[in-house]
């Protein structure tokens, strides 16, 4: 019996994938499109390996809105949409910005135009802390709440809070045209979930991130330093008003993070709230160098690194403030950075090659054993 059916946009890629697992193991249908410009379709049989579902698959760009189009034609039972589709690396964004905006606002208003015309009235945004910029502009921001003005200091983050506004925007003026006609409009609402480091892997070593040449975030990068893929890790700056001098970070298991996507959907479901905004974090900081600690702890040496300049745009503290959705959504982490960084070591270090290799076969067996179970 499935409980409602999911379009989830950039569904191949780290986050979207996870999400998809969590959906279908909670009942939903799942369609996944992507263009997999930074991802690999095979993550769609690990995903159907581990839950025994297969996703249904279309390989399209977030900016074609006629193929869209067709996708919500072939499945009329889509009424919700989860929307990670973007490029995002902060780096790039500054060198390609127009790309950027092409991809990530375009193609979000192209996903709006085409869930109008089908009636399909609830998403949740796949949004970031990057919208915050530096919290520590403020006095008591740290850790972030929702309710921290926006300013991103970036490309990537001011196309987020551009999405942002424009979802805010489309929600309320669908709401209010409803109204207009004496209908109540309130099955038109949007999450906007904003998340700080998503790391990790699935446990069973079969699933996890599969970045398209240069991973741009610490974990993945300390992972290939562990296989020899990279000869060291660069430490974007020591001199940053911490306790060890470096920048500080919410680091969220990306299982936990998938939960918070269902539940924020099953949220909109419920109780029609709208527009809400909601972090998705731990609200625990941690240091560069802590990572490094505990993910050289996991692998059993020392990682070499060395430490560099800073990079422009990048901020002392983006720790979450995690209560409104701990309250509202009665969700949290339950796994740890310790959890994160065993379940990363456990995929690399038998996955060198990621999604272009088999999984090993031990770690099927071991699935499909507890699946028959």
């Amino acid at each position: 019996m499935t409980v409602g059916s999911v379009l989830v946009t950039g569904g191949t890629g780290y986050i979207g994938s996870f999400t998809a697992l969590a959906l279908l193991q909670a009942d939903y249908k799942v369609v996944i499109v992507d263009s997999l410009y930074n991802s690999s379709d095979e993550v769609i049989n690990r995903i159907e390996l581990i839950c025994g579902k297969r996703p249904a698959f279309y390989k399209l760009d977030i900016t074609d809105e006629a193929a869209l189009d067709k996708v919500f034609v072939d499945h009329p039972d889509i009424d919700n949409v989860i929307h990670f589709a973007a490029l995002k690396a902060v780096g790039e964004s500054a060198e390609i910005p127009l790309e950027y905006y092409r991809v990530n606002v375009y193609g979000s208003i192209c996903l709006l135009r085409a869930m109008t015309k089908h009636n399909v009235t609830n998403i949740v945004f796949s949004s970031s802390a990057t919208v915050y910029g530096d919290a520590t502009r403020f006095p008591n921001m740290i850790p972030i709440p929702e309710n921290c003005p926006i300013g991103p200091t970036n490309t990537y983050g001011r196309t987020k809070s551009t999405v942002e506004s424009v979802i805010t925007d489309h929600i309320e003026a669908q709401r209010n045209n409803a109204k207009k006609q004496g209908k109540s409009g309130e099955q038109w609402n949007a999450a906007l979930l904003r998340y700080f480091n998503p790391a990790g892997s699935h446990p069973s070593g079969i699933m996890g991130e599969n970045p398209l040449g240069v991973p741009y975030n610490l974990l993945p990068l300390l992972a290939q330093v562990a296989i020899g893929k990279r000869e060291k890790l660069f430490v974007f700056g020591d001199d940053y008003s911490s306790k060890d001098g470096t920048a500080i970070r919410d680091y969220i298991h990306v299982l936990d993070l998938a939960k918070g996507h269902l539940v924020a959907l099953n949220y909109l479901r419920e109780h029609h709230p709208g527009v809400r905004a909601w972090n998705l974090g731990t609200g625990k900081g941690s240091t560069v160098f802590d990572m490094i600690k505990a993910f050289s702890k996991a692998v059993g040496r020392d990682l070499p690194y060395q430490v560099v300049g800073r990079r422009p745009g990048d901020v002392l503290d983006l720790t979450a403030n995690p209560t409104l959705a701990n309250t509202e959504l009665q969700w949290k982490t339950e796994l740890t950075l310790e959890d994160a960084c065993r379940d990363l070591w456990k995929w690399t270090e038998n996955n060198p090659e990621g999604y272009n290799q088999s999984p090993p076969k031990e770690f099927v067996d071991k699935l499909l054993a507890e699946r028959e179970h």
